[in-house]
Formats: structure tokens, sequence, C-alpha cells
């Protein structure tokens, strides 16, 4: 969608919703919430259409791209826990800057890292291997004084080389396909380095795309003094090894920023500053590439699919049957929060997996527990002999507090997951965020709109609801010693059971385990592994994987601790017409 487009677009919602918050008038108020709901939901059905192309399935979902990274042993990188650590994080930095992408990343053997991408699409594996593989090792070095005119007879031979500089090629002008390149000399030892960077982003300004530094109050304040020192002298950023820029110290620059310009597209300009911001300290090879199975499989998947619209199904019955034309209301409202979620997902590229789906199925319990408030708030106006127009007023009115109190505090709890957490669970924290306030959006607006114009046209006159449950005899107030006793009871009891279980609270994405890769003879699913397993009580993660150099297939099996052997005999034994083959077990580290 065009950012313009999408831009504007949301601007117009915006003013919409102002608008329709700070009038008074009902008339205008209906009319200006019924378009603001048709825009957003049109805004967001554009988003998701088709959905195959919008919405980005998860690993778990859909499978991915598999890479084997290596960490490079040699005399200055000696290859320790901490270094290995280091390199994930930066990694997961990497590929999953805001968390909505949920690659699987952990280590594997000592010096080994294992990142799964979901999506196989072929330019963003290309773009993919690049960043995963790029050190970015960042350096400031001031360029010969007498460079012009050095450095080409540095380079014919008949002039030698200042000692303590090195001899590179650069290009002013790199974004004209015939640039000319021409040397240059610069200090052999970086003046200073990008270790002091503290955040890189993309600028587009009358030279194109390049990259923006942000240094840290150290790096600002060494970059001033080795700016002040050397006014009206070159100094060149090199990247890799390569002179990406070497512009002219006009002024001492103690504001703690910088650029690099060259031939960037907007892609390279956003993803090298990605890398720049998460700088490897240890170069990295990619020793094998694979093509990745769904960690689910085809049958999991579905179960998930059909359990989800069965228990949606029986909300929506449960509610049309209970709270009848309300509770068709309510329906209509559920569909659009739907709507909205997906579309949300869809515009800002989050990727759905499994916890993301939990999160829905939570937004959408909560999205019905609202209109149950705002409907036995109802039922309580009602009978306390109000007209049905001051009793829906009323009721929307008293219920809000409610409904905001116990959204607001989920939405608060979500907040500190994205904030704290990583992968998946940020995942779950992002699809719950917006289905709360979809949630909050179509209970308190988008129901109150079906009344108002129902109202309006005298299309409904009177409601009727169930009321199996008549009694009001339930003081709580007056057994409130009682009711904090069991509470805190329970809250002791749960604590000390999870206490107890140790580590068994914790499956192997918290704590690691081993890797078993396995070959057959014939296509073994993921469905048919998992049930030769079962017997072992374990819960495996399984997938099935394609080399992409030599199209050899394997399985691999995830599993706890000290279960490889199990994990290898009991595929063996529950599949004798595979020709079951362990290539290789290997230990990996936890994924949270």
């Amino acid at each position: 969608m065009n950012p313009i487009w999408s831009f504007s677009a949301g601007l117009l919602l915006l003013i919409l919703f102002g608008w329709y918050l700070a009038t008074d008038i009902a008339r205008r108020k209906r009319i200006i919430g019924t378009v603001l709901t048709v825009l957003l939901l049109a805004f967001c059905l554009a988003a998701i259409n088709p959905p195959k192309e919008k919405i980005n399935l998860g690993i778990d979902l859909r499978g991915g791209t598999s890479f084997l990274l290596r960490l490079v042993h040699d005399k200055d990188h000696d290859i320790s826990p901490d270094t290995l650590d280091q390199a994930v994080e930066v990694i997961r930095q990497r590929v999953d800057k805001m968390g909505t992408n949920e690659p699987v990343i952990t280590p594997q053997g000592s010096d080994r890292i294992l990142v799964q991408i979901p999506g196989v699409d072929r330019d963003k594996i290309a773009l993919a291997r690049k960043q995963l593989q790029q050190v970015a090792k960042l350096e400031f070095k001031l360029v010969h004084p007498q460079s012009d005119q050095l450095a080409p007879a540095v380079m014919e031979g008949t002039a030698v080389r200042p000692p303590g500089y090195e001899l590179k090629l650069y290009s002013e002008d790199a974004t004209k396909k015939n640039a000319r390149e021409y040397p240059i000399l610069i200090h052999r030892e970086a003046d200073m380095d990008g270790k002091r960077v503290s955040s890189a982003y993309a600028t587009f300004d009358q030279q194109g795309w390049g990259i923006g530094l942000t240094f840290d109050s150290q790096g600002a304040k060494l970059f001033g003094d080795l700016s002040s020192q050397h006014v009206k002298e070159r100094f060149a950023i090199v990247l890799d090894g390569k002179v990406m820029s070497a512009p002219v110290i006009q002024e001492a620059m103690y504001q703690g920023r910088c650029s690099i310009t060259g031939s960037f597209t907007e892609k390279e300009a956003r993803n090298l500053a990605s890398v720049l911001e998460n700088p490897l300290d240890t170069p990295v090879l990619i020793e094998e590439q694979r093509d990745a199975s769904a960690t689910l499989g085809a049958d999991s998947i579905k179960s998930g699919i059909y359990a989800g619209i069965a228990g949606l199904l029986a909300t929506l019955v449960f509610v049309v049957v209970y709270y009848r034309t309300s509770g068709i209301f309510a329906v209509l409202a559920l569909v659009a929060n739907i709507i909205i979620l997906f579309g949300v997902i869809a515009m800002f590229g989050f990727t759905l997996t499994l916890p993301g789906i939990a999160g829905i199925v939570l937004t959408i319990g909560m999205a019905v527990d609202a209109n149950v408030l705002i409907y036995e708030r109802l039922r309580e106006e009602l009978e306390a002999g109000k007209t049905l127009g001051a009793a829906v007023e009323a009721a929307y009115d008293k219920a809000f507090s409610a409904i905001f109190d116990a959204n607001a505090t989920t939405l608060i709890t979500a907040g500190i997951l994205f904030w704290r957490a990583s992968g998946p669970v940020k995942g779950f924290a992002i699809t719950l965020t917006v289905g709360i306030i979809g949630s909050v959006f179509c209970a308190m607006i988008v129901t109150r709109l079906f009344f108002d114009w129902s109202l309006a046209t005298r299309k409904l006159e009177k409601i009727s609801m169930l009321h199996l449950i008549r009694g009001r005899g339930w003081d709580f107030l007056a057994k409130r010693k009682l009711c904090v006793g069991l509470s805190l009871a329970a809250c002791v009891a749960s604590v000390a059971i999870f206490s107890l279980r140790g580590e068994k609270n914790f499956g192997i994405d918290f704590t690691g385990g081993d890797l078993v890769m396995l070959s057959a003879n014939r296509p073994v699913s993921v469905a048919e592994m998992r049930t030769a397993l079962a017997p072992t009580g374990l819960d495996p993660v399984i997938q099935e994987e394609a080399d992409t150099t030599t199209g050899k297939e394997i399985i691999t099996v995830r599993s706890p601790f000290e279960t490889a052997d199990k994990i290898a005999a009991q595929a063996q034994e529950s599949l004798p017409d595979a020709g079951i083959e362990v290539l290789s077990t290997d230990r990996v580290g936890k994924l949270v």
C-alpha cells in the first residue's frame, strides 16, 4: 500500500475519531461514527486483500528457510559461550529489530547458530543471507593531507607509501554507473571505531539514500575532539574495509551525529542501518541453507483451525441465543473487530504464529465480555423503568469505566510483554494489544451505532434477553475476609506447585535441548513422525528440511536434554520400513 495513501487515510480516520468524541449532537454523532467505521473497515479489508499475500505466517504455521551459521575461529576471535550469546542477540536484532518477524534463533553446539526465517521469498532470503554474514565493522580514519597527489604515485609505484597509511580505492559519486574510482591514502589503524554508535537510521536527501549515525555520549566527545583537531582535513568512513565516504571536516562536530552516503537503494539503506546498529564482533559463515517445513505440521494446524472455528461459533451462537437482537449486534461488532485485527497485522507486516492466534482468541473473548457488561447493565436500567433510549445511553456510560479498567490493565501487561520479551511472546503481545484496542472500539462505538440507528429509525422499540441467573443475594463484601483468604490460598498454592515442579514447568523453547537430524529412504511427514514418537511421552519440535544445494531431505527433531538416543531409537522402532538413520546429534540453546 502506498505510504502517502496510508498516511492520508490514517490522518482522516484520526480526525473523524476526534470529531466523533467531541460532538454531542446525536444525529451528527451517528453519521460521523458510521463513516468512521465504514472507512476503517474498508481500509483494513484493502490491507488484507488477498490474505495469502498480505498476512505473514510464522515458522510454526508456514515454514521458511533455515540457516546454520558458524562463528569463524581465528587467533583474534575465541568462541566462548558469551561470544555465542552476543552473536545470537546481534543476529536477532538484525533480522527481527521490532520483534514482529518471529524467527527461530538458537545456539547450536559450541560455535554454531541455527536461524529459521518465516517464508521462502527468494529476495527476502538473499537479503537475510547478507544481513546474517555482514560483520559491519565501522571505522573512522583520517586521510593523508597530500592524498590527492601522493596516492596515485603510490599506486603506480613511483612513490613510497607513508608509514601508518594504507591505500584504498574510493568513488565520490558511487550513484553513477560509470563513476570513476581513484586511490586514497588513509590511516591503517582506526582513529575511532563504530562501537560508540547508539543508533543508525536510513536518510534521504539530494544525494539519495544514506545512513545517519548517532553516537553515545562518549562517542560524541571522541568524534568532536577528532573533528576539532583536524578542521579542513578529510576523514574516511570505512565499512568492512570499504571507503564509503571521505568528506572534508568543515568544523568541530560535537553534536554526536554523522552520515554515510553512497549508491544505496532504500532497502539497502534500511538494512545497512540495522546491521550498523548491531555489529558482529566475530565473523560468521553460512554452513548450510535449507527449506524448512512448519514446525506444527499440517495435522496440528488443521486441528487448531477447527478448534478455533468451533469455539468461535459456539460463542457466537450463545451470544445470539442469550441476548437475541442485542446479541446479533455483538456478533456484527465482533466480525468488525476481527477485520480490524487482521487488517492491522497485514498493514504493519506483523508475523502471525500460534501464540499470536492465542492472542486473537483471547481478544475475541474479551470483546464478547465487554458486550456482556453493557447488556447486563442495559437489563438493569430497563428493569429500573427507563425507556429503551435512556437505558441504552445509561448502559454505555456506566459500563465504560469497567470496560476501560479491565482492558487498560491487560494493555499494560501486553506492553510489558512486548518491551521485555522476545520471539513468539512478542507476537502474542502484539495481537493482544491490537485486539484490545479493536474490541474497545467495536464494543463502545460499533454496537452503539447499531442501537442508535435502530432507535432513530424506530426499527427497535423493545428488546428481550434470557435471564437464567436471577438471584442477587451474593453479598461478597460481607464475606470479604473469606473471599480474600481463599484468593490468597489459591495464589500461594499456585506459586508453591510451580516452584516444586522446577524445570518441568519449561519446554525446550525456554531451556534448550537435543537436536537430532534423521534421514529416511522414503518421505516421512511431520504428522507421521509425531505419531511414531508418541510412545516417548515427549513433545518434540519436528521439521522436514530440504538442502537448497543438494536437495537432500532430512528430519530434524528438537527434544529435551539427554533424549537424543531415545528419540532415534523410537523413530527406528516405529518406522521400520522408512530406513531411519541418524545423521548427527547436537545441543541447541533456548529460543526465548
